[in-house]
C-alpha cells in the first residue's frame, strides 16, 4: 500500500474532484487546487523534507492546466522514484458527466466550440494516458455526495484525524440569529435573572446567575436533555465525516439565560472526545 500522506487527485471534469477535495480536508488533508504541474516536485519536496508543517497535503490537478497533458507526467515521474504519494484519477461513464454539467449549467473545459458530450469524449481521450500512471481508478458515475464520501473515507480517513470541533454559541434573539448555527436553541422559557435586581448587573458566568437560572427542576431537565441530545448526535456527525458543528443558545439579550445554558452544556459534554469551545455573541450588548 502507497503512503497516503500525500495524494494527487485528477480525473474527467465532472467526476466529482471538489467534492473529494471538501471531504479530504474534512479529514485533515491541506489541499490545494489547480496547482501548476511543474511545481508539483518542488512542492512534494518541501513537504517531504517536513519544511512546510504538514502531515497530509492533496493536490487536484487536471486538464484546466495548459500544459498539463505533457507536463503532469513528468513530475508524477519524479516523485514516483520514492514510495510517497498516490495518484487517484476519478472517472464516470459519459451519459452521467454531460447529466452533471447540465444540472450545473456550467461550461465544459473542452467544450467552448463544441458541444459537453464532444467535450467529455475529447477529454477522455486527451487523459487516457495519465488514467494508466494512477494507482487506483474510481468510478463516480452511480455515486452520490455522500456515496462518494462514504467511498472515499475508508481509504483516507486516519486515525489521527482531528476531532469534531463543537462550538457552543450564546446569542440574543433581539439581535438575529446566528447564520451558521447547525441547532438553535431557545432558552426563553427559563427564569430571567434580568427581573431580579441583584442579578441584572451579572452575566450567565455568574455562579449565582448559573444556579438561578438552571438551580431549579425546569433548568436541571432542560439541561440534561440537551445533553442526552447533543451526546447522541455528536457521534453520527463525527461518523458521516463533519468537522465543525455549532450548536446555539439562545434569550431575549444573549446575557444571563443563554450564556449559563451554554457554559453547563460546555461543562457536561467535556469529557467526550471533542474540541468543544463555548462563545458568547452578545453577553457585553
Amino acid at each position: 500500500m502507497k503512503d497516503d500522506r500525500f495524494l494527487i487527485i485528477t480525473g474527467l471534469s465532472g467526476s466529482g474532484k471538489t467534492v473529494v477535495s471538501r471531504y479530504l480536508e474534512d479529514l485533515g488533508y491541506y489541499c490545494v487546487d489547480n496547482l501548476p504541474a511543474k511545481l508539483i516536485p518542488t512542492l512534494f519536496q518541501l513537504w517531504r523534507r517536513r519544511e512546510l508543517a504538514i502531515d497530509r497535503m492533496a493536490l487536484i490537478v487536471d486538464i484546466r492546466e495548459h500544459g498539463f497533458l505533457t507536463a503532469f507526467p513528468k513530475a508524477w515521474a519524479e516523485i514516483r522514484r520514492g514510495e510517497e504519494g498516490r495518484l487517484i484519477f476519478l472517472d464516470a461513464s459519459d451519459d452521467i458527466l454531460v447529466k452533471r454539467f447540465s444540472e450545473s449549467r456550467r461550461p465544459h473545459p473542452l467544450a467552448r466550440n463544441r458541444s459537453v458530450l464532444a467535450g467529455v469524449r475529447l477529454e477522455r481521450r486527451r487523459l487516457a494516458g495519465i488514467k494508466k500512471l494512477a494507482d487506483e481508478v474510481i468510478d463516480t458515475s452511480q455515486s452520490s455526495i455522500v456515496q462518494l464520501k462514504e467511498t472515499i473515507g475508508p481509504r483516507f480517513r486516519s486515525r489521527r484525524r482531528p476531532p469534531l470541533r463543537v462550538l457552543i454559541a450564546s446569542f440574543g434573539y433581539k439581535y438575529g440569529l446566528p447564520l451558521d448555527a447547525d441547532f438553535i436553541f431557545d432558552a426563553r422559557c427559563l427564569p430571567n435573572p434580568f427581573y431580579v435586581e441583584d442579578l441584572r448587573a451579572k452575566n450567565g458566568r455568574s455562579r449565582r446567575v448559573r444556579e438561578f437560572v438552571l438551580g431549579g427542576p425546569d433548568g436541571r431537565a432542560y439541561l440534561k436533555e440537551l445533553d442526552r441530545f447533543l451526546r447522541f448526535l455528536l457521534p453520527l456527525f463525527a461518523a458521516e465525516g463533519k468537522s465543525r458543528l455549532v450548536a446555539a443558545v439562545g434569550c431575549t439579550g444573549g446575557r444571563h439565560r443563554s450564556v449559563a445554558l451554554a457554559e453547563a452544556l460546555k461543562d457536561t459534554l467535556q469529557g467526550l472526545k471533542y474540541d468543544i469551545k463555548v462563545e458568547h455573541r452578545d453577553i457585553d450588548k
